[in-house]
């Protein structure tokens, strides 16, 4: 297969990383990147080899894929440049800072015939991954992303930092519109909001159940998805899955088995199930994706419209 050619837009933190990847990756030519800090463009440069352009311009023109890993604030100028251009357009997640400018970006990709994909990480975890296939319908979810306290990333509410994470994988497993939702959240040492917990309800009966905290103690990032006959727990932070299920009880139950017995005499077998996990690096997994999307000309893993959908409720939660 012919080599995508790739730009990265900022060379920041995650920037550094993608420009990595992107290097490494036996589906993309990595062309170089532009990042408006001198300083740091020069560093990088210096630093890893990568080829810094003068201008945003001048980096689209020699890509066929052009990754944006810049603040969000700058996305959907970013977007703009890339999509008229022609180009192919990986965006790191949230989308946009306006749901307006998403629906923008949405419009013109459709105008100029290209493929965009959101960088919502967290659909490449291995450890969704490994159950993804098994949650069906659930009816009750509850989330918890906590993280210890980070300068980084605090002129955001926590909504869209980190909450906008679990939002994405809860959408994409509720095949639901959401109906109503109800939130709290509190400012305790930044300008916006640090802790949030939202409650989404959905037309088919589903709630799920979302906390998420920048100035805890320890890290997690831990989802728990309920079902019939089933409860699933993804660990995303410690990369582990557990599935519970419930069955009829066999006849003869065995020394170990776990059996209950309801009010109207009906036996049932609880057993439990750890699938496999493949470990994988799901950056690089997000974008070679994205690659595969464009040369097979299919549907992205994470769609345009999927990363919208994702800001529009986030900015719902946001504004309670």
């Amino acid at each position: 297969m012919t080599k995508l050619k790739a730009g990265v837009l900022g060379a920041g933190h995650l920037g550094k990383i993608h420009l990595r990847l992107l290097n490494q990756s036996e589906k993309y030519e990595l062309v170089g990147f532009y990042d408006p800090d001198e300083a740091n463009a020069k560093k990088v440069s210096e630093e890893f080899g990568y080829k810094r352009f003068d201008s945003i311009d001048a980096l689209i023109t020699e890509c066929d894929m052009v990754d944006v890993v810049t603040p969000t604030l700058n996305h959907f100028m970013c977007a703009e440049k890339i999509i008229k251009a022609g180009k192919h357009l990986f965006i790191e997640k949230p989308i946009a800072t306006t749901v307006e400018e998403a629906e923008a970006i949405i419009a013109l990709a459709k105008e100029h015939h290209v493929k965009g994909q959101v960088g919502h990480v967290e659909r490449f975890n291995p450890a969704f991954i490994a159950v993804r296939d098994q949650i069906h319908n659930p009816m009750f979810i509850e989330a918890h992303r906590l993280a210890e306290f980070n300068p980084r990333g605090t002129d955001v509410p926590v909504v869209l930092d980190l909450m906008i994470h679990d939002i994405d994988v809860i959408l994409s497993v509720v095949k639901s519109k959401v109906k109503h939702i109800s939130a709290s959240s509190a400012m305790v040492i930044s300008h916006s909001p640090d802790i949030t917990n939202a409650r989404l309800e959905f037309e088919n009966g589903c709630v799920a159940n979302i906390t998420a905290s920048r100035i805890s103690m320890k890290n997690m990032r831990k989802s728990r998805f309920f079902q019939k006959d089933a409860y699933i727990s993804v660990d995303f932070l410690e990369k582990k899955v557990e599935v519970v299920k419930m069955k009829d009880a066999p006849e003869v139950p065995g020394d170990f088995d776990m059996i209950l017995q309801n009010a109207e005499g009906e036996r049932r077998q609880i057993y439990f199930e750890y699938p496999e996990i493949h470990n994988n690096n799901a950056i690089l997994d997000e974008l070679e994706s994205f690659a595969n999307a464009i040369v097979n000309d299919t549907t992205p893993m994470v769609t345009l419209e999927q990363g919208t959908e994702a800001l529009r409720i986030a900015k719902k939660i946001v504004s309670l």
